[in-house]
């Protein structure tokens, strides 16, 4: 709500999305809360209806979420979604990240800018700055009604308890905290960056297996970089790898040793004088 307030004022073009995930009765009512503040404001809104599958509540209903905007947005073609996650929800996602011992990658956080998987729609978060208690001023200053979602104070939820802690907590800076998030996505975007540069650079396709120089661009290990390489080559190939399969790969390549892992082939070979890396699709296993 605060963010449609906000772009309003500053004058966007607008076209409202608001998401029912059919999980609780009262999220009709609740999605009917923005139908009619945009009936107000003269700005176009679509609610969808998704339906989700079972497994993790919030991760599935994060997927399905997003995929349906992708399709919306695609549909009435627009190119960029706003969302209006905060300082707040990145200081949460940050600790939480910390507490399961996530690499670079999860330590960045609420990215400022992404794209939906599969898709060309970019999702930007413009709110990052901004903190829970500022929007919610907005929309109390503005005397617009908003939905009270009971999943909010469920303690059952990792994010909840995280909440709590932290809104208990004297001497944590959340807008501190933020911060630090996004100076790790800088570091992330640039860990991306160099392995893109890299494939492009120094690893050549051979109908079905490629070749990667990994110090052709620097005499000095460059791990990070090195899984996202590795990573970006199995894409290539047809192989969707996870980041701790490409680490296993890394580690015995860098070991000099022979490895399948999760679909993808990889060795160690000479070319005059360099160790050169070479993948291919892991062949198929044997049956009896």
């Amino acid at each position: 709500m605060a963010m449609l307030l906000l772009a309003h004022a500053a004058g966007f073009d607008c076209h409202v999305a608001t998401v029912n995930h059919g999980l609780r009765v009262e999220a009709a009512d609740e999605c009917r809360l923005v139908e009619n503040l945009c009936g107000k404001l003269d700005v176009a809104c679509t609610t969808i209806d998704i339906m989700l599958a079972k497994g993790n509540v919030q991760q599935e209903a994060r997927r399905a979420r997003y995929a349906a905007l992708a399709e919306w947005a695609m549909r009435e073609g627009i190119r960029t979604i706003l969302t209006a996650h905060h300082a707040d929800d990145q200081a949460e996602t940050l600790l939480m990240r910390l507490n399961r011992g996530s690499g670079l990658p999860g330590l960045a956080g609420v990215r400022e800018r992404r794209t939906i998987d599969n898709t060309d729609i970019e999702v930007t978060r413009p709110l990052l700055g901004f903190r829970r208690s500022e929007l919610h001023a907005v929309i109390d200053g503005a005397g617009v009604a908003v939905a009270d979602d009971p999943s909010n104070r469920d303690a059952a939820y990792d994010r909840v308890r995280v909440r709590q802690h932290l809104d208990r907590s004297d001497w944590i800076d959340i807008a501190g905290v933020a911060r630090s998030a996004s100076l790790i996505e800088e570091s992330w975007s640039m860990v991306e960056g160099l392995a893109a540069e890299d494939v492009t650079l120094h690893a050549k396709r051979y109908g079905e297996a490629f070749t990667y120089d990994p110090f052709a661009a620097s005499g000095v290990e460059r791990v990070p970089v090195w899984l996202e390489v590795v990573r970006r080559i199995a894409g290539d190939l047809g192989v969707t790898l996870v980041r701790g399969d490409a680490a296993k790969i890394v580690a015995a390549l860098t070991d000099n040793r022979k490895v399948n892992v999760g679909g993808l082939s990889a060795e160690v070979i000479e070319d005059q004088g360099a160790k050169i890396w070479s993948f291919r699709r892991e062949p198929p296993r044997r049956t009896s």
